[in-house]
């Protein structure tokens, strides 16, 4: 029943978003993301698995966030001050600017979990709880936010999450799971997903979400 409770809410969101995509202009984003280059990659793919991948990952959800952490609603140590001097239209230039780049695909690895020793039976445990969840604890799949393919919804503002590092993915689960992270509306739908994930799950499905496009 949460499990879809949480699915409708998803659906919900992204059908009274309003579609009128933000109002970024990515040329003019290229040169402000300078800043942003070292830890997160000129083009957005980050070389650095604690570091997430920008490239692609959505205008909207990307815009949200750089305002979160300007505001100090989000707490991210490596961006303190970075953005102090950053009007809301750089902000949503960066973020176009980024969204405009091409994901490259970091790729699952073979990785053993608790029970599992077969790295093949451990990606299918990651992909049977991307797609579909956990019905026993409450576990909505992941594919009604952000897609079959990881491509998100971007007037949702649902980030596309296929290719991404997993070392991140499970950081950032496991803080919605501790209640750390709680900027915006959408942390609320993640804080219940990642409630009643298990350790297991966690890494099971962000090792799968890294290789999937």
């Amino acid at each position: 029943m949460k499990k879809s409770f949480l699915s409708i809410i998803c659906l919900l969101a992204a059908f009274s978003a309003n579609h009128a995509l933000a109002a970024g202009d990515a040329a003019a984003g290229e040169s402000k993301v300078a800043m942003c280059s070292a830890c997160h990659g000129s083009d957005g793919n980050s070389m650095v698995s604690s570091f997430p991948k920008l490239a692609g990952l959505g205008e909207k959800y990307m815009t949200a966030q750089l305002r979160h952490v300007k505001s100090g609603t989000r707490v991210i140590v490596e961006m303190t001050g970075m953005l102090d001097a950053s009007s809301d239209q750089d902000l949503q230039d960066m973020a176009a600017y980024y969204d405009s780049q091409t994901r490259q695909i970091s790729g699952a690895q073979e990785i053993t979990l608790v029970g599992i020793s077969n790295p093949d039976e451990a990606l299918d445990y990651g992909e049977n709880v991307y797609r579909g969840g956990n019905m026993k604890t409450g576990v909505a799949s992941c594919t009604g936010c952000h897609s079959p393919a990881g491509n998100g919804n971007n007037p949702a503002g649902y980030p596309a999450l296929g290719g991404q590092h997993a070392d991140y993915i499970e950081k950032q689960l496991l803080a919605y799971r501790r209640g750390e992270r709680a900027g915006g509306a959408n942390a609320k739908i993640m804080q219940g997903v990642a409630a009643n994930l298990s350790d297991k799950e966690i890494k099971a499905v962000a090792n799968y979400i890294s290789g999937l496009n």
